[in-house]
């Protein structure tokens, strides 16, 4: 059986509200082809409604509320597919209160396009996010320039931008693979390349995306699998998984942690198709070959893998409650599908998420919007990696009082 899910892309657009987000991606979409001629019809109905022209927007703002207000207020995928793979697409929210479903989507996310309107230049959500993708540790980010049309296609003032965004990135430790000047709305450089702008021989955004190798596509013999569930039988325990990373084979030799259990694979069940082997983004059940006890939470690697378990580590935050976080209170973290209660037992910084100014140095709270280098300590043992070994094991979320409360990277 061919495999459907190893060679794909999962990308997030981030910027500052009204700067063109769900424009770009729904020009992405239509300029690829990747829409049905009925919901084509019908965006420009919704446009000509609202006295608009047509709105590429509106593919993905489903809401009829983020229609009439222009902004974009949930997290949506969908997907486009070229001759190289396919593209699953995150639209962020742009909006300060959206900040938490934006964090959300970035998370799942291994490309970011960053997206500055040259009418506005850098703002505070553009700062934030820009410090959210740094947080979150995602290597592959392009910056595109939008509404170049409302400036002339002017490359002075294009320059002048960019050095400005340059600046910022440098001081987030951020190496942009691209910058592109667009147009959303027209079409200018997001597929096509543009009339309009002679002295631009770069990149088009899609050939930026396609000369960009995710991941996935040079896995090596890294495997990492989580459980998500456990099934029962009256002949026998069915593993359910998801495989982040890898291929499992029957027969395999596999390590589980944090136990350090060493097993192999007798069966493979997806969809209740038998098979030998299955690949990164399936899920799917597994037996194996010895009566352990396995549980949600556990990872599966190959025997030969090793990842740290511990109970104590360093980690970026960002921290989206309105509610203090305080030093050693009690809260939970959620790294895969491990859930374990942990605390605070240090805060080394709090970073204003804007301006990325030092607010203290080894403070007792961390406040709303902000960004903390902190020491996490665990009740239990947890399975976790630096993130630029494993984005899989090295980004979590926190979780206060029942509500996903920060997001964070261990460094």
């Amino acid at each position: 059986m061919d495999n459907i899910n190893k060679n794909n892309l999962k990308l997030v657009v981030v910027g500052h509200v009204d700067h063109g987000k769900s424009t770009l991606i729904g020009r992405l979409l239509f300029d690829t082809d990747s829409l049905p001629s009925d919901r084509v019809e019908e965006i420009k109905k919704s446009s000509k409604k609202l006295g608009r022209k047509t709105e590429f927007a509106f593919i993905m703002d489903h809401f009829q509320e983020e229609r009439e207000q222009g902004i974009t207020i949930d997290i949506s995928q969908t997907s486009f597919q070229t001759k190289k793979r396919e593209y699953i697409i995150i639209d962020a929210p742009g909006h300060v209160e959206f900040i938490k479903n934006m964090i959300t989507g970035a998370s799942q996310a291994e490309v970011a396009i960053l997206i500055v309107d040259m009418n506005e230049g850098i703002k505070e959500q553009t700062r934030r996010h820009a410090k959210i993708l740094s947080l979150l540790g995602i290597k592959n980010i392009i910056v595109v320039f939008n509404k170049m049309d409302l400036i002339k296609f002017e490359e002075s003032i294009f320059n002048k931008i960019k050095d400005e965004i340059q600046k910022l990135l440098k001081d987030l430790d951020i190496n942009a693979k691209y910058f592109t000047p667009i147009s959303a709305l027209n079409g200018d450089n997001v597929v096509k390349k543009s009339n309009n702008m002679d002295w631009y021989k770069g990149a088009t955004v899609l050939e930026g995306l396609e000369l960009i190798e995710n991941d996935m596509l040079d896995e090596g013999n890294d495997i990492i699998a989580v459980v998500q569930d456990i099934y029962k039988t009256d002949q026998e325990r069915i593993v359910v998984c998801k495989i982040e990373k890898g291929e499992l084979t029957v027969g395999q030799k596999i390590k589980i942690l944090p136990e350090n259990k060493i097993t192999k694979i007798k069966s493979i069940n997806v969809f209740n198709e038998i098979r030998k082997k299955a690949y990164s983004g399936e899920s799917i059940g597994i037996t194996t070959s010895d009566p352990l006890f396995l549980e949600r939470g556990n990872i599966i690697c190959d025997s030969k893998m090793d990842f740290n378990v511990t109970n104590e580590f360093k980690a970026n935050i960002f921290w989206l409650s309105k509610n203090s976080l305080k030093k050693n209170e009690n809260i939970t973290i959620r790294c895969a599908t491990q859930e374990i209660a942990t605390e605070i037992i240090k805060i080394n910084k709090r970073i204003n998420s804007s301006s990325l100014e030092l607010i203290e140095k080894n403070g007792n709270t961390i406040e709303n919007l902000e960004v903390g280098e902190v020491i996490i300590k665990t009740k239990n043992p947890i399975v976790i990696e630096k993130f630029n070994k494993s984005d899989e094991l090295g980004r979590f979320v926190i979780v206060k009082n029942n509500i996903i409360s920060a997001g964070g990277i261990v460094v």
